[in-house]
């Protein structure tokens, strides 16, 4: 009760300036009723679905929306709190100047009035954000991106030369909520006629079931040297509470039997070859390993017992603080680790081959698309779906496609 308590007034301050704008620009009861009509209907209905999703039993799209919507004025109101703050920096000084000079003259009112351009260009600029959220709710989720790296390398098997990956990560599938959509980007996959596809973990967001509605879909993906999966840190079901630890264990395997039946070799802390023209390359999977209190399921010399050191390998890991704490110091040396699990935040804002930018990178060193160390590479996935807010703004989902080409190592 008391964090709600707090929360509130939090919220009620930011709301109190952020009303300032609005109150200097115009002097309408109708817009006036509009806005705290608005604004408690959207908190509200945050605080009920929050509340209510710490006792619910999985994920509800109510909850997803209640979030957005909550983020979708939340941040604008920041922008205007920010705005009037900085305002009374300057009016602060000019009160206490009055109060001294102009005493009782002044008739106790001695902030001078807002400014209404200040207010205005405040109310301009917190519409970009709002927008931008708006957008990212109904469109951005869903706005598929394919991205395509050639990796060189001296030791890739000749047979390998122009061998093309796909990888896809954080499916979530438990929030989608347009099955068409879906359908356009495992159609845009296809398109893409890679010679294998490599899944790097977090299907669902809880439970096996919510990929059920999907798995004819998924099914439909292909590629001549098959399909091949990880598990991430939600597959495992760590984030609800289970009735018994059996249900959380046949959840688990319940999961394991639907990427089979959908035609993926799911990878546990092992490997598998795959061979072209009398040549191979190592493709090693691990569990989910994550620094910062996720799982540490994830064994990488238990994986590797199968494969020798000078095999060149695909690493599959989810979390990519693995190659960051693990990885890239091991004695064997990974040619290309797969990771996702950042989602790029959802949130940020990117120019292609230039500029990227998201508050994710405060937690996660390497956090979307490629990036070398030591002669390895690793390509961290931005993902393929969503999570908890329910959708993307600036950092959209990925299909990323990988070129392993011989010759002088270059990204």
């Amino acid at each position: 009760m008391l964090r709600w308590i707090i929360f509130i007034c939090l919220y009620g301050i930011i709301d109190f300036y952020a009303f300032q704008s609005f109150k200097t620009v115009t002097k309408s009861n109708w817009v006036y009723g509009v806005y705290w009509f608005l604004s408690v209907l959207v908190i509200g209905n945050f605080i009920y679905n929050y509340y209510g999703f710490n006792r619910r039993d999985g994920f509800s799209h109510a909850n997803a929306f209640a979030f957005g919507f909550f983020i979708a004025i939340l941040i604008p109101k920041m922008v205007l709190l920010m705005v009037m703050l900085s305002e009374d920096l300057f009016r602060l000084p000019q009160a206490i100047f009055r109060y001294f000079t102009e005493g009782d003259s002044a008739k106790g009112n001695y902030f001078a009035s807002r400014r209404a351009f200040i207010s205005k260009i405040a109310l301009g600029i917190a519409a970009i954000p709002f927008a931008s959220i708006i957008y990212g709710i109904y469109k951005g989720k869903y706005n598929y991106k394919v991205l395509k790296y050639t990796l060189s390398f001296d030791d890739l098997p000749e047979a390998f030369d122009g061998y093309k990956i796909t990888q896809l990560s954080d499916i979530h599938s438990g929030s989608f909520d347009d099955v068409e959509k879906v359908k356009y980007a495992i159609d845009l996959i296809n398109e893409q006629e890679s010679d294998v596809i490599l899944f790097t973990g977090d299907m669902v967001n809880n439970k096996a079931e919510e990929m059920k509605p999907f798995m004819d879909i998924f099914s439909k993906l292909h590629a001549k040297d098959g399909k091949y999966s990880v598990l991430g840190n939600h597959d495992y079901g760590d984030y609800l509470h289970w009735d018994s630890e059996e249900d959380k264990r046949q959840n688990l395997e319940d999961l394991k039997s639907i990427q089979k039946a959908i035609g993926f070799d799911l990878i546990l802390n092992d490997s598998r070859y795959l061979e072209k023209d009398g040549q191979r390359i190592a493709l090693v999977g691990v569990e989910n390993w994550g620094a910062g209190g996720f799982k540490k399921a994830g064994d990488l010399k238990k994986a590797i017992q199968k494969i020798e050191a000078n095999d060149f390998k695909v690493l599959m890991s989810h979390d990519p603080s693995h190659w960051e704490k693990q990885v890239i110091d091991d004695s064997y040396h990974y040619h290309l680790t797969l990771s996702g699990h950042t989602h790029g935040m959802q949130f940020g804002i990117e120019i292609p081959g230039w500029f990227k930018w998201s508050p994710v990178k405060w937690r996660y060193k390497y956090w979307a698309g490629i990036y070398e160390e030591m002669g390895q590479y690793i390509n961290v996935n931005r993902g393929f779906g969503y999570l908890a807010f329910p959708g993307r703004v600036g950092i959209w989902p990925e299909i990323t496609v990988i070129e392993l080409k011989k010759g002088v190592a270059k990204a």
